[in-house]
């Protein structure tokens, strides 16, 4: 996961959540007042005033007015640049100090233990050219080179603390722990396991937090793979695993010392890895953050790497929930957040198709979904024991009461 809508913590502060079922639930009416912004997880989590109830909304048509074009327009100029973002960036860095998370400590630490340099940079990649996908090209969470530049790499983990902390202020600190456990049961609330010796790839994997939380979740699993094409992110996330900061130490984080992780530049939609190796393929809040054609890439090269009844798991935001309808039909909110995540149009309109692509064309054997949250969702994809054309679907995000 990358460093999500920046811009989202300063522009979408709003009150009430649309409450998981079952286990969690309490969880989130205590933290319903202040569940704001965006996940450097990479979420986009704004709510909608009130409470939510019902089945699925439909995903409001992507907007053309020209309400929408002015705002484009303007989203587009140096004004943006210039005010906004460095606005909304200050708030994510006064929100971290506020909850005891050193953002800039931490910054100063991690750029103290370079050289970050071109030298560095060729031993990550190996001397291959790695083909950058032009949509992985455009600017990404309020910087300007996207996930390809140093700054990024140094901020992801601290800005996605400082994010957990926002949403979830009565955990402080530890708030990013409990928006990744809602994740964790609706993963297993739709069947996620982890067998004996298993391979974990983790597409997306960032600096590799989310790599190095499923090793500590999964003791059983032999190895651990995470895959980012950011030659930064994984630079940062190697130098990590080397330094190994514990807790109360310089980084927002303890790193531990495990040999079955390693951390490797690659495309998600081409991983070069072999046939029928992983018994699990992670894509934690990637999905939002690609076009539609290339999040059906990166679904079919996990299909490909899995085992015969191995599980793609996805956890993302979910935009046919009320909430997420509501404010996407709102222009002026709307555009904040996608000024930074350019592909979520894509992503609201082509949710749904791909959950059914899934479970027919995409090969899978079936297909479970689960709610996390008011707004977000987890997904276990099956793979089969034979080539499947015509899987199941069971969809657990509604019920009669909401």
């Amino acid at each position: 996961s990358s460093l999500g809508s920046v811009l989202g913590h300063s522009a979408l502060r709003a009150r009430g959540a649309m409450m998981p079922r079952g286990r969690g639930r309490s969880e989130f009416i205590r933290g319903r007042r202040r569940f704001v912004g965006v996940g450097t997880l990479a979420a986009v989590m704004a709510l909608a005033r009130g409470p939510c109830f019902g089945a699925p909304h439909p995903v409001p048509l992507r907007s053309n007015g020209p309400i929408r074009q002015l705002l484009d327009f303007a989203l587009d100029s140096p004004l943006y640049k210039m005010f906004l973002v460095p606005m909304a960036r200050q708030v994510m860095s006064q929100t971290a100090e506020k909850n005891g998370i050193g953002w800039d400590s931490a910054v100063n630490w991690i750029q103290s233990q370079g050289p970050w340099d071109d030298e560095l940079l060729q031993r990550v990649t190996r001397g291959e050219q790695l083909k950058v996908p032009e949509y992985y090209s455009k600017s990404f969470h309020a910087y300007e080179e996207g996930n390809l530049n140093w700054k990024a790499g140094f901020e992801q983990e601290i800005a996605s603390k400082a994010v957990g902390a926002r949403n979830f202020p009565q955990h402080g600190k530890d708030g990013e722990e409990v928006f990744r456990g809602a994740f964790d049961r609706a993963l297993i609330s739709a069947g996620a396991s982890v067998p004996a010796d298993a391979v974990i790839v983790d597409l997306g994997c960032g600096t590799g937090t989310s790599t190095r939380r499923l090793a500590a979740q999964f003791p059983q699993a032999s190895r651990l793979v995470g895959v980012d094409l950011s030659p930064y992110f994984i630079a940062v996330g190697q130098r990590l695993l080397e330094l190994k900061p514990g807790p109360g130490g310089p980084w927002v984080s303890p790193v531990a010392a495990d040999s079955r992780v390693e951390l490797l530049l690659g495309d998600a939609a081409s991983t070069g890895l072999p046939d029928s190796s992983a018994s699990v393929v992670n894509l934690a809040l990637v999905i939002h953050e690609l076009p539609a054609d290339a999040a059906r890439a990166v679904c079919a090269e996990a299909l490909r790497i899995l085992k015969p009844g191995g599980q793609l798991w996805i956890s993302e935001m979910d935009f046919s929930t009320p909430g997420y309808a509501a404010l996407r039909a709102n222009d002026l909110l709307f555009s904040f957040i996608r000024s930074t995540e350019p592909y979520l149009d894509d992503y609201a309109e082509s949710q749904e198709q791909l959950f059914q692509h899934l479970a027919s064309k995409g090969g899978f054997e079936s297909v479970r979904i689960a709610p996390a949250t008011g707004r977000h969702f987890g997904l276990v994809a099956t793979k089969g024991t034979a080539p499947c054309h015509s899987g199941t679907m069971e969809d657990l995000r509604f019920d009669e009461v909401g």
